[in-house]
């Protein structure tokens, strides 16, 4: 059974699985002839009420994955949260541990007193799209100006 866990977003172990997923996206976008540009979230922005992150352990208490919500201004809705830093190790996937990892920061965007959850991703992050799209996630206009990203969703709470 693996078990989601609030830490801090600069803790050693989430750094460690962000590094991973920023060396991931590098190495990916390298492959599309584009650069990727790396910042390592402001801790800060992790913390409640102004957001959490929360790692993913394996059966054995391995951290295996991450994510994270952080408040944003406001939206159309009013209260909106952003959603950052999915990410699961490339041998954990397929088994649902990503949709846990979006409906446990739903949740707690939820608690938080989100109107609304947007995130942004690249179109070449398919198996995340279909994700999103699996968890209520809808297309949306871009709400923010990532370099990284080609494509913006949204999920009402």
């Amino acid at each position: 059974m693996v078990t989601l866990r609030s830490s801090p977003a600069d803790a050693p172990d989430a750094h460690r699985l962000l590094d991973e997923y920023f060396r991931s996206r590098t190495a990916g976008f390298a492959e599309q002839g584009v650069a990727y540009r790396t910042t390592f979230p402001d801790p800060a922005a992790f913390v409640p009420p102004a957001g959490v992150f929360v790692v993913l352990d394996d059966d054995e208490g391995t951290p295996m994955g991450c994510g994270g919500i952080r408040l944003i201004a406001p939206g159309p809705l009013g209260v909106r949260y952003e959603l950052k830093h999915l990410y699961l190790r490339p041998e954990t996937r397929g088994r649902g541990w990503g949709r846990l990892l979006v409906e446990d920061l739903v949740e707690r965007a939820r608690e938080s007193g989100a109107a609304e959850l947007v995130l942004d991703t690249h179109h070449s992050l398919e198996a995340a799209a279909a994700l999103y799209a699996r968890t209520g996630f809808t297309t949306i206009e871009p709400y923010n100006d990532n370099p990284n990203a080609s494509r913006w969703y949204a999920k009402t709470l």
